[in-house]
């Protein structure tokens, strides 16, 4: 399926990137990979911080390419991280990888069970992998958008 598709059925809307806009979202990645790597707190907390650094990079993919989430629409992280392979290309293995990593965090959210030292080890890392995919992207596909 398509972006054009998604939007057509609701799950996105389209939109004007600003240079600003993702300018701030790539800071604010950078600053959840470094705040996910301090050991002084929980693996639940580090956990949460990576997963939301992956939500940014994914958001921010999906602005450079003309659209947004629909957030009234139930599902939208599952769309934003499935639009992946449409927005930077990611293999579909990665994106596995991250929707599982969106099921653990709902699973940790809504039931209380805990993060392991190692579930936050591998979110880290999926985070850090992913981040570096984006900026390669935007610096390739879209520099008018990045500092």
């Amino acid at each position: 399926m398509t972006l054009e598709n998604l939007a057509s059925i609701g799950k996105l809307k389209p939109h004007k990137p600003a240079r600003e806009e993702i300018t701030r979202l790539l800071a604010a990645v950078r600053r959840n990979l470094k705040d996910a790597q301090v050991k002084d707190i929980s693996p639940e907390t580090r956990f949460d911080v990576a997963y939301k650094a992956v939500m940014q990079c994914a958001l921010l993919a999906l602005m450079a390419n003309g659209f947004r989430p629909s957030t009234n629409e139930p599902g939208h992280h599952a769309t934003v991280i499935q639009s992946l392979p449409k927005t930077v290309g990611l293999s579909n293995e990665r994106v596995m990888i991250l929707d599982q990593l969106r099921k653990k965090r709902n699973l940790s959210d809504y039931s209380g069970a805990g993060i392991a030292e190692e579930e936050a080890a591998a979110c880290v890392r999926a985070a850090e992998d992913l981040a570096s995919t984006v900026e390669k992207w935007l610096r390739a596909n879209r520099p008018d958008l990045i500092a």
